[in-house]
Order: C-alpha cells, then sequence, then structure tokens
C-alpha cells in the first residue's frame, strides 16, 4: 500500500512471494518518506533490504524489528498505542497473528484503518479492537470462505486420530502459529519445536502478551529438538529452507515420505509445498487469518463507509456479499 498523507508518501508493508515469483519492485518504494511494517512474515517484510538501502525510516514494533536486515533505520512503534508522526496521529493495537504484529490506523480522511494481518480467533495471540476508520484496507486473504477456527480444529483432530501411526512435520512460521499449534498437539502426542521455534516461543512466552495456559509450553523449551517426536514445528512454512526442508530431504531420501511420515501443511501453500503434498503431505488450515463473518464484523465495527478486500485473487467476489453494508473499493487508487 502507499498512502499519500497530504505533505509525504508512505509505504505500508514491503513483502515479498510468498511465491517466489513475486518478489518486491524497488519502483514500490521511489518518493517515499518512510515505510510502516506490521509484522515479520516474509510477505509483509520480505523487502524491506530495499528500505534500508534506500535509507527510509522503517516504522515497526520492537519485535518485529529484530527481523530486519543490519543497517535498518528503526522508529519504534508501541504494539499497543498511539504515535505522532509527521502530525499525523497513527494508532496501532495488537493483531492476533504474529508476536508483535499490529494494525495500523491513520487519522487521516475520518480514519483510514490497515489491518495487515489479523485474527480474532487466536488463543496465543492478543488482538486489540481498532478505533472506528471510514475507509477499511482488511486482509481477506481467506476470501469468502467463512469456516471458523473451531471446526478447523475438529477436522484436525480427526485427521490425527485417522493417523496414529505416522510421524507427522507441521511447516510453520515460527512467530506465527508455531506455539498455538504446538499447545494444541500437546493434547495428542510427543510435541518438538526446531531451534527457530524454539526460540521464537520462548520470547513470545516472556513477552507478557498471551494466554495463562501458554506456560504449558515451558518444559519444551529446555529439550533439544527431537526429530523421533510424533508432532515435529518446524521452520520454515512452505518447506522450502530450514529443518522442515531437511526434514522432507531425509524423509524423501530414506522412503519414509508419504508412508511411515507426512507433512501437514495448515498456511498458504506455495508452488514448492504443493510437489511436497503431493507425494507425502496434507493440507489442513489453521486459521490465522480473519474468516468471513469476521471481515463483516470488522467493518461493521469501524463503521467503515468503504472497505477494500486485500490479498486475495479475486476481490470482486465481495460484489455477491451484500451484508458488509459498505462500499466496496476495486480501484487502484482511493481517495481518502
Amino acid at each position: 500500500m502507499r498512502l499519500w498523507t497530504g505533505q509525504a508518501l508512505w509505504v505500508l508493508d514491503v513483502g515479498v512471494g510468498p511465491e517466489a515469483t513475486s518478489p518486491f519492485n524497488p519502483a514500490w518504494i521511489e518518493g517515499a518518506q518512510r515505510v510502516f511494517i506490521t509484522h515479520d512474515h516474509i510477505d509483509h517484510i520480505g523487502g524491506a533490504a530495499h528500505a534500508v538501502t534506500a535509507g527510509l525510516p522503517i516504522h515497526c514494533t520492537a519485535q518485529t524489528a529484530r527481523a530486519l536486515p543490519p543497517g535498518s533505520n528503526v522508529v519504534a512503534l508501541p504494539e499497543n498505542g498511539r504515535s505522532v508522526i509527521d502530525g499525523v496521529r497513527v494508532t496501532t493495537g495488537r493483531n492476533g497473528h504474529a508476536l508483535g504484529g499490529v494494525w495500523l490506523h491513520f487519522d487521516l480522511g475520518d480514519g483510514l484503518f490497515f489491518s495487515g494481518d489479523w485474527s480474532e480467533e487466536s488463543t496465543w495471540f492478543a488482538f486489540d479492537p481498532p478505533p472506528r476508520a471510514k475507509t477499511a484496507l482488511i486482509d481477506s486473504s481467506y476470501h469468502l470462505d467463512d469456516i471458523a477456527q473451531s471446526q478447523r480444529i475438529l477436522a484436525l483432530d480427526q485427521m490425527l486420530l485417522a493417523h496414529q501411526d505416522r510421524q507427522i512435520l507441521f511447516p510453520v512460521p515460527p512467530s506465527g502459529r508455531a506455539g498455538e499449534l504446538a499447545l494444541h498437539l500437546m493434547r495428542h502426542g510427543a510435541v518438538s519445536l526446531d531451534d527457530s521455534c524454539r526460540r521464537a516461543v520462548d520470547r513470545a512466552l516472556h513477552s507478557g502478551s498471551l494466554s495463562s495456559a501458554a506456560q504449558l509450553l515451558a518444559p519444551l523449551l529446555d529439550r533439544g529438538f527431537d526429530p523421533d517426536a510424533r508432532f515435529l514445528l518446524c521452520d520454515t512454512p512452505n518447506a522450502d529452507a530450514g529443518m522442515a526442508a531437511q526434514l522432507v530431504r531425509d524423509w524423501h531420501d530414506d522412503g519414509r515420505l508419504g508412508r511411515q511420515a507426512m507433512v501437514l501443511f495448515t498456511g498458504h501453500m506455495t508452488a514448492h509445498a504443493r510437489v511436497i503434498a503431493a507425494e507425502g503431505g496434507q493440507f489442513l488450515r489453521w486459521n490465522v487469518h480473519p474468516p468471513l463473518s469476521d471481515q463483516i464484523a470488522m467493518v461493521r465495527r469501524l463503521d467503515a463507509h468503504r472497505y477494500a478486500p486485500l490479498f486475495c485473487s479475486q476481490p470482486e467476489d465481495y460484489l455477491l456479499e451484500p451484508r458488509f453494508q459498505a462500499d466496496l473499493v476495486l480501484n487502484e487508487r482511493c481517495l481518502l
């Protein structure tokens, strides 16, 4: 997103991918004075090196800043609070999606809300309701899908019972669903976290913003990675690097993939992940974005007069959904 404040150009998120064919275009930050990053997942932060090279200030939370390249000019945002930047009041709140992740509200044009990625179903991450905004740019990654997390969990539990004889790898973003998934899987068998996930969960437990149940994961942090545990939670989310990629290679080479061991993808699958799933895996979504009902509720809560569905390939389908009670914006440009 490129936001013209009336005096300056600000860029909201600088992601790449998640497909390898979707790089960051440096032209997007030409003429920009500031960059805002909502959270540290690659499709929101992966192009940050270009902002660093351009010498732009990068506004994000301290937690998100940990994932920035060396030399970043970081301007810290509170996870829940207000800042005044070049005379514009910017409100941030925890987005329920990632450690240190926030949504952004700009006091421009009767209020502009940019959700970044968000979820209100997490029992792991907190979500802070935003102030009202006449214009809402909302996470619509799940498009018109309206399946609640409770149903997703039921489907997962049924699958685990049906495959009790298999070891299962869950490729995950460490700062995202890793902790919440681990907490749930502990009810079904031994769980082991790779080093990346263990470090992220440790930071989350010390952040002070998680539910009390999260402390049940503390014993896992004192153990090294056990590749023989029934459930393995490993970086990266598409098993194209990190421990997840190594395990897939090992299982493929020794003939276990798709037999004694399987890969369960729970988020967006790239072409690489789809190849793995075809050989020895499965997809079962674990909600980390809002289903349709939550999208509708957000637009109504904001009292938004117009909204733009983000991160979906066919936003025009929202023309068929009248319950938003707001005007749908499909234009490349929108005046506040």
